[in-house]
């Protein structure tokens, strides 16, 4: 079966300081993972637009209804590398998201 996502957006909400919220949704997923990297690639552009370089998964929540799929995820944006094992290089992670052509904003 071909891979054909079809990304249907991205909300962000910040929920305090350097803790931002993340929803999004898509159909055409080959699984939960193909959803938590859409979350993943607006972290990092998000991390970037606020002028951090850094960005760290505290959790994603990931559903699916009716062929489509959602991820609520939460992450910690930084300009320093923050502490922890879920960390990225946002600059990295949207030159990645780039190339796999998952949006990031």
């Amino acid at each position: 079966m071909p891979f054909d996502p079809v990304y249907q957006g991205i909300e962000t909400r910040l929920l305090a300081g350097d803790l931002v919220n993340f929803h999004v949704r898509m159909s055409g997923a080959r699984d939960g993972k193909d959803v938590a990297d859409y979350a993943q690639c607006a972290a990092a552009r998000y991390a970037l637009i606020r002028g951090y370089g850094f960005a760290r998964n505290v959790r994603t929540n990931v559903s699916q209804e009716g062929g489509l799929w959602q991820a609520d995820a939460v992450y910690t944006i930084s300009a320093a590398l923050p502490d922890g094992l879920r960390t990225i290089d946002a600059e990295v992670e949207v030159a990645n998201c780039t190339e796999r052509k998952i949006p990031t904003v």
